[in-house]
């Protein structure tokens, strides 16, 4: 088989499928200036919401994103419908699939897990409010919430969404992209001090990620329909209709069901100071990986009786592939320190990934797989 036909394979096999039947995605050729989102906002209002008056339009500008520019357009007391205007943060195109991305959106919400997509525009999209409170690092905790998040995860994971060969995992491929982009973006590195001091070698990162590739693809977890980036904020809660939903699905795949538990407990120390003593314990976990395969059996209609074994050997999974977790966000750190113009320092946030990977293998590696 020549080079291309196997590329053109393996994206077959790691692409998502949107059901036939879908609703066609408006676009418009509306540019937005991410130095002045509302004005551009304006504008797609008009083409989206004709009936708001213009003089009661109000906007709030979300500030939490480390990625991209977000606005909320809503008609002065009308929150119930509240549109989002999302512009893509400076070259984020190097890391985020965009197709990709708005497959992923389409199929989640034709699964009941995501909110309305209302229209592209050159350089972002516009999406439904989901009504509900965004949670932090003690809410992901909480026993109730935990396990409805559990939940939540495992009714994503049992998404089927695909063509009808065996989907891939896109991990290595992806992480391959983000170490190639690191090499060849960052040759004036040795001018940049705290680079050259606090991040390791173009030689250590690429030795660790052969070897992570060679270990962790032995470990057996499903690859499934992930989210791979849900952090506290990503997650909403709706008290009212008690229950939890996941949004922002720029990073979502086909990828190991493992990896996605893992970078979910990764997130429990949180995004601004990160904190990985409150990564959770083993008790903490167990709770939370009892009830996702109890409601992703259920889901994917294989019993709910979840054994010892199964649990015990989702529990080591979980734990190894959180070390993937750490430097795919370290690779992606890196080269949103270069680009991104939004507030943040993404070269600390880098440095210490890559060290809670270092910290952290020891432990992790001497877990094994029950037999």
């Amino acid at each position: 088989m020549s080079g291309i036909n196997r590329q053109l394979n393996h994206m077959m096999e790691t692409e998502i499928h949107v059901p036939i039947g879908s609703p066609t995605i408006r676009k418009f050729q509306i540019f937005v200036d991410e130095h002045n989102v509302t004005e551009g906002a304006m504008k797609l209002i008009k083409e989206l919401r004709p009936g708001w008056d213009p003089n009661l339009i109000r906007t709030k500008l979300f500030t939490d994103g480390t990625t991209n520019k977000l606005v909320g357009c809503y008609v002065e007391d009308c929150l119930d419908d509240v549109v989002l205007v999302r512009v893509y943060g400076n070259k984020t195109e190097l890391i985020v699939d965009r197709d990709n991305e708005l497959k992923s959106f389409q199929v989640l919400h034709a699964n009941g897990c995501a909110p309305r997509l209302y229209c592209t525009f050159q350089n972002g999209i516009c999406y439904e409010f989901m009504q509900g409170r965004a949670l932090d690092t003690q809410d992901v905790r909480d026993p109730v919430l935990l396990r409805l998040i559990a939940r939540e995860m495992a009714r994503i994971h049992a998404i089927h969404a695909h063509n009808g060969c065996i989907p891939k995992p896109n991990l290595w491929l992806k992480m391959r992209k983000y170490f190639s982009l690191v090499a060849t973006e960052f040759t004036d590195q040795a001018s940049n001090v705290r680079i050259q001091q606090e991040v390791p070698s173009q030689e250590v990162l690429e030795r660790e990620m052969m070897w992570m590739k060679e270990h962790l693809s032995q470990l057996g977890s499903p690859v499934v329909l992930c989210h791979n980036d849900l952090l506290c904020k990503n997650i909403i809660h709706n008290a009212k209709e008690g229950h939890v939903r996941c949004i922002d699905y720029e990073y979502s795949s086909y990828n190991y069901q493992a990896f996605d538990i893992g970078n979910h407990f990764n997130e429990f120390a949180g995004m601004s100071e990160p904190d990985y003593n409150l990564y959770p314990s083993r008790e903490m976990q167990l709770d939370w990986l009892h009830t996702y395969l109890q409601a992703y059996k259920l889901f994917t209609k294989k019993g709910e009786e979840v054994s010892q074994l199964e649990l015990e050997t989702l529990y080591v999974q979980v734990n190894k592939f959180a070390l993937a977790s750490h430097f795919f966000w370290g690779f992606w750190a890196l080269i949103q320190a270069k680009y991104s113009t939004i507030e943040f320092d993404f070269l600390g946030y880098a440095v210490l990934r890559f060290n809670q990977y270092f910290k952290t293998k020891p432990d992790v590696m001497a877990l094994e797989i029950p037999k």
